[in-house]
């Protein structure tokens, strides 16, 4: 068994907050394990042996609330210190990633080295602590500096290579797009959509189009493809393939338990949909979050060969037509909760290895929601997330991303007012309209840093009824537009005007591709 002690304020937390937390093993994969909260300790009643980890929502003070992991450790009938662990894992990423970036002997980020050596003392100055109580102080002091350390080198690398887009000017090739509401039509909403991105995701969900068996609406949707069209605006739809309850029609379900009906019933709407709209989508997104969403409990070999058979159908139906496998909880924690599911590395170097027809992966971010995949995490997981994907050698599409405005209810989100954005954690201070502009462009920064991420799409455009996260439209609902819509536009702007500056050779540009 593997268990913590957690200090609070010079002594054992009285309450311990296990939301969102989650135990993981090797190659960072959550795993199934009971959590156990008493008396200052966390217990972990794990189902399989070796090394494992824990992640859980944690306040690190100046850095924020954040899902944190500890470094894997063995089982030992002592507990293990948290605070300490915290600190030690975060350590241990910072290492990892000044050797993947090449920043340990690159000259500009001596004064970044300066700063670790610093950290690593504090955090050392932890482990020779006789009291568990002063340990931990020392390690919270650790912890903190090791996240604003951890920003910060993840935004200097991403400088470095995002002004090699620039002068290269890939920057220009660069699309940012906006996910429609199919329902908001008004001439100051479209205008808003022309003044800030380059092309417009039309969600295509089968919930939607076929609320009945074999019957389609498709009003919305043409009015939408038409109004793009018109404007020569390029359109990513999708997805065709979704088992999201919230995109499952509900008459799906009589086939539950039939496996073959529903691969035809599936084959039968792709080749509807993509057959009415092949000529003008430029991208489809086929299978979204079939690693995170299994509502018919499908097998392994089931979800795959759905992969295979939907990705396989569009490339015929529209060879000119991007293909896209679109993954959800980029992070895994629902494999944590349900078995069924695949692991999002998992799922995506399957489809590499089966030699599955499709020409570029999708990842949707969304923090500020205390849901599965949508707790905050800080600058640096992201970056070395996005990372993951440099081995596929496969474009890659931010699909989705969104982080709130404010952490009051709001009653048009996708919850109905049910949940609240603090509960997920925050970013430096609790959400504000500032701080989302601000985590908007360090996100950008990042992503578009790394050469292989080729677009990037805001989930909202407003706070209209049925939007995503809480607040976390770019536009108020009268469609004011926020903080974040401008520093997107300036963002946009500044990435197609290349600056004068020179580029040189930096050491992690063989780790680049």
């Amino acid at each position: 068994m593997l268990k913590f002690e957690v200090y609070r304020d010079g002594e054992l937390a009285e309450q311990i907050d296990l939301t969102g937390a989650y135990v993981f093993g090797q190659d960072d994969i959550p795993v199934r394990a009971d959590l156990v909260a008493d008396k200052g300790q966390i217990s972990c009643i794990k189902r399989t042996a070796g090394p494992h980890g824990l992640a859980l929502l944690w306040d690190a003070g100046r850095p924020g609330r954040m899902l944190l992991p500890t470094a894997r450790l063995p089982d030992r009938k002592h507990p293990y210190n948290l605070n300490v662990e915290l600190a030690r894992a975060q350590i241990m990423q910072l290492v990892q990633k000044r050797e993947d970036w090449g920043l340990f002997d690159y000259e500009k980020a001596q004064p970044l080295n300066d700063e670790f050596n610093r950290v690593r003392r504090q955090f050392i100055a932890s482990l020779t602590c006789d009291n568990p109580t002063e340990a931990a102080r020392v390690a919270d002091e650790a912890l903190a500096q090791a996240l604003t350390l951890g920003e910060k080198m993840a935004l200097f690398h991403s400088d470095i290579f995002l002004q090699r887009r620039r002068q290269s000017n890939a920057g220009a090739r660069v699309g940012f797009g906006c996910l429609v509401d199919l329902l908001s039509g008004n001439d100051r909403y479209r205008q808003r959509l022309s003044e800030a991105f380059d092309f417009i995701s039309i969600p295509t969900a089968w919930k939607h189009l076929g609320p009945r068996e074999r019957s389609y609406k498709w009003e919305h949707v043409d009015d939408w493809v038409n109004w793009a069209g018109a404007r020569g605006r390029p359109i990513h739809a999708g997805p065709l393939v979704s088992f999201d309850p919230a995109d499952v029609p509900e008459w799906l379900y009589i086939w539950e338990h039939d496996y073959e009906a529903l691969r035809d019933m599936i084959y039968e709407h792709i080749q509807r949909v993509v057959q009415r709209y092949e000529q003008k989508v430029r991208m489809w997104r086929v299978v979204s979050g079939l690693n995170a969403y299994n509502s018919f409990n499908l097998s392994f070999e089931q979800i795959m060969e759905l992969t295979r058979m939907s990705c396989s159908l569009v490339k015929k139906l529209a060879p000119q037509s991007v293909v896209l496998i679109d993954l959800v909880g980029p992070w895994g924690e629902y494999y944590a909760r349900n078995q069924r599911t695949i692991p999002p590395m998992l799922y995506a170097s399957m489809a590499i290895q089966s030699g599955i027809k499709f020409d570029a992966f999708g990842v949707q971010i969304y923090m500020g929601a205390p849901r599965d995949g949508m707790y905050v995490r800080d600058l640096m997981q992201i970056s070395a997330m996005l990372d993951e994907f440099v081995g596929f050698g496969v474009p890659l599409e931010v699909t989705g991303v969104q982080t709130p405005s404010g952490v009051s209810a709001d009653a048009w989100d996708a919850w109905g007012g049910k949940i609240l954005a603090r509960d997920a954690g925050h970013w430096h201070a609790m959400w504000n309209q500032r701080l989302q502009a601000e985590w908007l462009q360090a996100f950008c920064r990042i992503a578009l840093s790394k050469p292989f991420v080729e677009s990037i799409c805001w989930r909202d455009l407003a706070d209209y009824e049925g939007h995503y996260l809480p607040h976390g439209g770019l536009c108020r609902n009268n469609m004011q537009a926020k903080l974040a819509f401008k520093e997107l536009k300036n963002f946009r702007a500044s990435l197609n005007s290349p600056e004068d500056v020179d580029v040189e050779h930096h050491p992690a540009d063989e780790g680049q591709t």
